[in-house]
């Protein structure tokens, strides 16, 4: 292999995926964060998926998890029976990432008065939360908006946390994501959740509590539209560390190219880490499920996400320089 053509051609699909995915989204993030106030004595920092709230003085154990979730206008009112699904499944996504199992979710919805528009993201919702086992408990309506908008809060509990603040230098990194899906409507959405039977996506989202309750891993996150490369600089953010990520071992899904599967947010798909004793046991926890992992890198004591490809490196991201969310340990 030609080294330098190589580093060449990493460079230009790092430059893609960086300009293609939600990674500048994400630091909109930090023109918040750096305005919150702070929390209790003892309670779990923000910038995780979800808020994690201790166990409270009723004998309750572990911690209550509370997350929230907002749905773009133009997704909301071009495909609306979607975009009811997602503001769902995200939500326990979050939960899932943070070990936790939902408890139910409310919703606030505005829209025009368009009943046809209305019905489609109520189905959508109704869909999503018979397929995963949540209830829809309560929210918010206004039908007198001038615009269409959708948000949903979702409430779980975690007997053992997962944190995105938990990564550890000389830690595997691995990458958990479901790859029987396909692109929704010519976008990165990667939907491996509407078609596939209420059975297997319920089994599918206990992996993750079971997982951390056997502490099979550390630090977990859900891979947002940031894409995995963003969502990486995330975790390494929270855990002020670095890592190094070689998309030799990233496995993509048969006519995906491997910019759009950087880009991609996919339905199901987590970033872990782990060490080598517990990495086999991970793997294979996923692997009886049909879910693709691999370890993918491993975590430095560097605040510099380094891609490897081929006989190529480049620096993706300096966290030295640069914040993204502003959240950190």
């Amino acid at each position: 292999m030609n080294t330098i053509a190589s580093a060449d051609a990493l460079q230009r699909l790092l430059a893609d995926v960086a300009q293609r995915s939600g990674i500048g989204m994400k630091q909109d993030i930090a023109a918040v964060s750096r305005h919150l106030p702070a929390l209790p004595p003892g309670w779990h920092p923000n910038g995780d998926d979800c808020a994690a709230i201790p166990a409270g003085p009723h004998g309750d154990s572990g911690y209550q998890l509370f997350a929230i979730e907002g749905m773009q206008g133009r997704f909301v009112t071009e495909q609306p029976w979607f975009a009811g699904w997602c503001s769902i499944m995200v939500n326990c996504s979050d939960i899932a990432a943070m070990g936790g199992r939902p408890t139910a979710v409310v919703d606030a919805l505005w829209c025009d008065g368009d009943q046809p528009l209305l019905a489609e993201l109520l189905r959508g919702m109704r869909d999503a939360a018979s397929a995963l086992g949540v209830p829809i408990v309560g929210g918010h309506t206004n039908i007198r908006s001038d615009q269409a908008n959708l948000a949903v809060a979702v409430l779980g509990h975690a007997k053992r946390l997962f944190s995105a603040f938990a990564a550890q230098p000389g830690q595997i990194l691995v990458a958990a994501i479901d790859h029987r899906g396909q692109f929704e409507h010519d976008s990165l959405n990667w939907n491996a959740a509407t078609r596939a039977p209420a059975e297997r996506l319920r089994g599918d989202m206990e992996l993750l509590p079971l997982i951390a309750e056997q502490g099979l891993a550390d630090a977990c996150k859900d891979i947002s539209q940031a894409g995995l490369l963003g969502t990486s600089i995330m975790l390494l953010e929270s855990s002020q560390c670095g890592a190094r990520i070689n998309l030799d071992q990233l496995p993509e899904p048969p006519q995906v190219s491997m910019a759009d599967w950087l880009c991609a947010f996919p339905s199901f798909g987590y970033l872990l880490t782990t060490d080598e004793q517990r990495l086999p046991q991970l793997l294979e926890t996923f692997a009886a499920r049909g879910i693709t992992a691999a370890a993918i890198g491993n975590i430095t004591d560097s605040r510099i996400l380094q891609i490897s490809q081929g006989n190529a490196e480049y620096k993706f991201y300096d966290l030295y320089t640069d914040s993204l969310t502003g959240f950190c340990r």
